[in-house]
């Protein structure tokens, strides 16, 4: 076993992941990369599947981000925000207020910079409730989120959470917040219709029920004067309950009843945002830089993270509006401040990473490779259907989830104890493909580098580990 294999054994603890599974076998040890290929300490080459972690937008070792990083460090590589600015903060401050400016109110205007998913929706969290309070509009501020929901590992962000998984066991650390069903067409008990070989969005039959949900729950807490002060939702797709994607309309008409009700929308963009999850049919215009833009809704609170640097260094954003910053602002004596930062909040290497990050993404060259992954990624996730272990396959924009079954006629689901998400990743990755599986899920998120022969090499490995995995039928 390779030395380094050896120290990783023996002291590193990964997250999410059952180490005494780890300790049995020697780890996959990435040693370098380029564009869409990894390699390991042995020299042996993978594609990045899921852009490790859902974070590297443009491949590894991109020569515009290395630039930028180096080109910052010859200067200072970090200065404290707690009572200092510096030049790549406020320019990335600006461009995302600019990125995320729509037509529809209220207008997000302030940027307030943390480390990572978590953190910027802990902020968002923590700004609405404390603006819901001294704003008059209640003194005890409530929150609704969707059944499979996860924002995060802080505790705040966890209490907004309802997968049992992994949120059971810090119960008692937590607060309370509700949960309304999400629309999770290919298992949702009002879609009347027999399963068939797409995507059940497009075959779904129901009279949007899971819409109906909402209004019940917002107007039942209305009659019983317990007004939610904020809906909470990750727009299009919900990543880590899945890759469950929204039947386009979906978030539309719940925004417009939380409105109804007076709730504040946070929207959790640190998957979606940045062009994964948005329209890719026209390759003439950019991609809005909110996936919530897609289907015309302007959030309260946006949190930002992941693919913010490019996939280079840890920074995340929380965007809000001018009437919540106001709340904070007083005299020194009334100590109205926000009370919430991060040592490394607004670090210039990231800021400047990210201005480099943001330039790219808007460059007509990015704009048409997105357009062509978006084809390709389509066009070869059709062939899976031929496989009977597979019951879903759905994409949004740039996000694939695969979802593996006993019996795509039943659409009886593995127990997690199989592991057959795991399973397939693993045959992958002898394969040369490196992704990693929510459950029964298989992710598919390629950097926006990926040729299309590339993207045909990442399914076909995929196509072949399901059926060496769960059998051809």
């Amino acid at each position: 076993m390779h030395r380094l294999a050896e120290l990783d054994l023996a002291y590193h603890w990964h997250p999410f992941t059952q180490m005494r599974d780890w300790l049995e076998r020697e780890p996959i040890v990435i040693a370098s990369g380029r564009g869409a290929v990894l390699r390991d300490i042995y020299g042996r080459q993978y594609l990045d599947a899921n852009s490790s972690i859902w974070t590297n937008l443009h491949g590894h070792n991109h020569p515009g981000l290395n630039r930028a990083l180096q080109s910052q460090l010859r200067k200072v590589a970090h200065v404290s925000a707690l009572g200092f600015a510096n030049p790549p903060a406020a320019r990335l401050a600006a461009r995302l207020i600019e990125l995320a400016h729509s037509s529809g109110e209220p207008a997000l205007k302030k940027v307030f910079f943390s480390d990572n998913g978590s953190t910027a929706m802990e902020v968002a969290l923590k700004l609405a409730y404390e603006f819901t309070r001294r704003s008059g509009r209640t003194a005890k501020p409530r929150f609704l989120s969707l059944a499979g929901a996860y924002h995060g590992d802080t505790v705040g962000a966890v209490s907004l959470g309802h997968i049992d998984l992994f949120h059971r066991a810090y119960g008692g650390l937590l607060f309370k917040s509700d949960q309304v069903m999400a629309p999770y067409c290919y298992r949702c008990r009002f879609n009347r219709a027999r399963p068939e070989r797409a995507d059940a969005r497009e075959y779904r039959h129901c009279q949007w029920q899971c819409v109906d949900q909402v209004e019940a729950r917002f107007a039942r807490a209305t009659r019983q004067q317990r007004p939610y002060s904020a809906f909470v939702f990750e727009p299009r797709i919900q990543g880590a309950a899945g890759m469950i994607p929204q039947p386009d309309g979906w978030l539309q008409r719940v925004a417009k009843i939380a409105r109804a009700h007076r709730a504040l929308l946070i929207a959790d963009e640190v998957l979606t945002a940045f062009g994964r999850a948005g329209s890719s049919e026209n390759p003439k215009s950019g991609m809005p830089l909110l996936a919530a833009h897609t289907e015309g809704v302007q959030p309260d609170f946006v949190a930002l993270a992941k693919g913010l640097t490019g996939g280079y260094l840890p920074m995340a954003a929380t965007l809000t509006t001018p009437a919540v910053f106001e709340a904070f602002l007083g005299d020194y004596a009334e100590f109205k401040t926000f009370f919430h930062g991060h040592s490394y909040t607004a670090n210039p290497l990231a800021a400047a990473t990210a201005l480099a990050n943001l330039h790219l993404l808007d460059s007509r060259a990015s704009i048409h490779a997105r357009h062509r992954l978006h084809t390709a990624l389509r066009h070869e996730l059709a062939s899976l259907w031929a496989l009977p272990g597979v019951g879903d396959v759905r994409q949004v924009g740039l996000i694939a989830g695969v979802e593996l079954v006993r019996n795509w006629r039943t659409r009886e689901p593995f127990d997690l104890r199989d592991q057959a998400g795991i399973r397939v990743c693993e045959a992958m990755a002898r394969r040369g493909v490196l992704t990693r599986p929510i459950g029964n899920v298989v992710v598919i998120v390629p950097p926006y580098c990926a040729s299309p022969v590339q993207v045909h090499r990442m399914v076909r490995a995929l196509r072949l580990s399901v059926a060496e995995v769960l059998g051809t039928g």
